[in-house]
């Protein structure tokens, strides 16, 4: 975050007179408590100042650095994850190819008749089985999907960075945000390297500004 000049010198006075109230700051630089508001607000809310009632404002310590990291650190896949695009598992190769085609998606999740969980078909899997020769509209996708127990799943209270790290580590494009049923695991959402991608831009436009 680029801090403007008196944002800068607000910092400084608290660094050196901290705990001290808006006013106090405001009678330093020579301006109204009300001119101040907005730029002890961003400070605030950016982490770079704390404020309590009576007290007045106090320097955290913290760096733009460990400000961005800490808020990197607080992203849960709930903020993130987008609308899951899922198919039957007795649905045919060839329509499994077409949704993936027409949703323009890297994965789909295939559910079973009580809608839960039972397998994933990445762009690979769905390749491999159109290079031979069977009939892709008589091949059921449950045949060539990847089963439980070797899908990585998520839930919605998980941290943002984790599975980030498990997309890359286990090289997928997507990962399914699950809910635990009596049924079974019900899909409720899908991280993908897109949403990680845009979560990371947002973050540094909303720095920025």
């Amino acid at each position: 975050m680029e801090l403007s000049k008196r944002q800068e010198k607000i910092i400084d006075i608290v660094k050196e007179n901290g705990p001290i109230t808006g006013e106090n700051i405001a009678e330093k630089l020579s301006l109204t408590r009300a001119t101040l508001r907005p730029d002890l607000a961003i400070l605030t809310m950016a982490g770079f100042l704390d404020a309590r009632p009576r007290v007045g404002y106090f320097y955290t310590g913290k760096t733009g650095s460990e400000l961005l990291t800490e808020k990197i650190k607080s992203y849960k896949v709930q903020d993130y994850q987008s609308i899951p695009i899922v198919v039957h598992e007795g649905v045919s190769v060839y329509d499994a190819i077409s949704t993936m085609f027409l949703e323009d998606v890297g994965t789909l999740f295939v559910v079973d008749d009580k809608s839960c969980l039972t397998g994933i078909l990445s762009r690979k899997d769905l390749l491999r089985a159109s290079i031979g020769t069977q009939d892709l509209n008589v091949v059921p996708v449950h045949i060539i999907m990847t089963r439980m127990p070797n899908i990585t799943v998520c839930r919605k209270d998980d941290l943002l960075i984790d599975i980030a790290n498990l997309l890359i580590n286990k090289q997928i494009d997507g990962i399914p945000v699950i809910k635990d049923t009596d049924k079974g695991l019900e899909v409720t959402g899908r991280i993908t390297k897109t949403t990680i991608t845009k979560a990371f831009v947002e973050l540094i436009a909303n720095d920025q500004v």
